[in-house]
C-alpha cells in the first residue's frame, strides 16, 4: 500500500510528478486529498473546491491509465500513513519532515517504518518551485512557464557583458528584464587562478537582490602546466533566489609575453595592453581579443560562451541535481 497526499489545486507539473512516481512503485495507490477545511489552514486565500479538485485528479489519472487507487478526504497530516497495511510514502521534499514524523510515530506504536521516496522540487523558468499559490496569483502557468518578464541583474556596467548576457537569454525568453548592478568582485583587479571564479560568484550574489538571477562575470589568468603560459578565460557565475549556483567560462587565449611581463610585476592587463599597445579602456570596447584577432572575435562573443555554458545545467534542469 503506497500512501501519496496533497491539496493538488491546478494539478501542476510538480503534482504530476509525485503521483507519477507514486504508481511507478507498483502497487495500491492511496491518495489523501485534502478537505476544503484542510486545505485552506495557514493559507491566506481560498482553494478551489475539493470536488472540482477530485474531478481534475481523476481526469489526469484515468488519461495516464492508472486504475488500483484509491482518493479520499485528508483531514489531517497523517491520513492512512498510520495505517499498519501502508509500507511507502511518496513526498516531496516541502513534506519531507512530516514523513520523517510519521515513522517516530509509527515506531512509538510498533510499526515497521515506511520507505520514504522524495521527489525533487519541480523547478519554473525562473528556477524557484511549482507551486499552486504562484499558479494562483498568475506567476506562472501549471507547467511552470513564467507570466511576466524573467529579472536578471548583471553585477557589472561593462556594455560588453551585459550585452552577451541579454544575447543568451534572449534564446531561451521571450521576455527578460536585465537590470546592471555596480558591484565589486572582492579579489584583485588582475586576477589568477582561483580568484577568477571567485569573482564571478561574488559578482552574482551580490548582484541578485531582488531578481531571479544574478550574474557574475569575471575574466583571469589561469595556468596552464603543459603549455606553461597564462591563458586568459571568462568565467560566469549563475545564482537563483534558491543559492543554486552554476558556473561556466569560454575559451581560453594567451597574450605575448612582453604583455604578461607587465602582469607579472602587478599591472593589469588593461594596464598592459595600453603601454605596450596604446589602446585605451580595452576592455570596455572589443576586448583584448578583438585587438589580437583583427576584430574577428571580440569579447562580447567571448563572453557570451561563457554565458551560455553556465547556463547549461539551467537548460536541462531536470536532469541535473540541485
Amino acid at each position: 500500500m503506497i500512501c501519496v497526499g496533497g491539496t493538488f489545486e491546478y494539478l501542476h507539473k510538480g503534482h504530476r510528478a509525485l503521483l507519477d512516481r507514486a504508481f511507478s512503485l507498483g502497487g495500491k495507490v492511496y491518495i489523501g486529498l485534502t478537505t476544503d477545511e484542510f486545505a485552506c489552514r495557514g493559507r491566506n486565500r481560498s482553494v478551489l473546491p475539493y470536488e472540482r479538485r477530485k474531478s481534475v485528479l481523476e481526469k489526469y489519472l484515468s488519461g495516464k491509465g492508472y486504475e488500483d487507487y484509491l482518493i479520499f478526504p485528508l483531514e489531517d497530516r497523517y491520513g492512512c500513513a498510520l495505517d499498519d497495511e501502508c509500507t511507502d510514502m511518496v513526498v516531496s521534499e516541502e513534506t519531507v519532515g512530516t514523513a520523517a514524523e510519521i515513522n517516530e510515530i509509527r515506531g512509538k506504536k510498533g510499526l515497521a517504518p515506511l520507505k520514504i521516496h522524495v521527489v525533487p522540487y519541480v523547478l519554473a523558468e525562473d528556477f524557484c518551485p511549482v507551486s499552486s499559490t504562484r499558479i494562483a496569483e498568475r506567476e506562472i502557468d501549471v507547467e511552470g512557464r513564467l507570466l511576466r518578464a524573467l529579472r536578471v541583474n548583471v553585477g557589472s556596467e561593462n556594455p560588453n557583458k551585459v550585452m552577451a548576457v541579454r544575447d543568451v537569454f534572449s534564446m531561451f525568453y521571450e521576455d527578460v528584464d536585465i537590470k546592471v548592478v555596480k558591484v565589486e568582485s572582492d579579489v584583485p583587479e588582475q586576477p589568477f587562478d582561483r580568484e577568477t571564479v571567485k569573482g564571478a560568484i561574488n559578482r552574482a550574489k551580490k548582484a541578485l537582490r531582488d531578481a531571479d538571477l544574478g550574474i557574475g562575470i569575471e575574466a583571469g589568468l589561469l595556468w596552464n602546466d603543459v603549455e606553461k603560459r597564462y591563458f586568459d578565460v571568462q568565467y560566469c557565475a549563475i545564482t537563483d533566489k534558491r543559492e543554486w549556483i552554476t558556473v561556466g567560462h569560454g575559451p581560453g587565449f594567451y597574450y605575448p609575453d612582453v604583455v604578461i611581463e607587465r602582469v607579472k610585476k602587478g599591472r593589469s592587463i588593461s594596464e598592459s595592453m595600453k603601454e605596450v599597445f596604446g589602446v585605451e579602456n580595452i576592455g570596455y570596447k572589443e576586448g583584448a581579443v578583438g585587438f589580437l584577432t583583427e576584430g574577428k572575435y571580440g569579447r562580447r562573443e567571448l563572453t557570451k560562451t561563457a554565458v551560455l555554458m553556465a547556463f547549461v545545467p539551467r537548460i536541462k534542469k531536470d536532469i541535473y541535481k540541485i
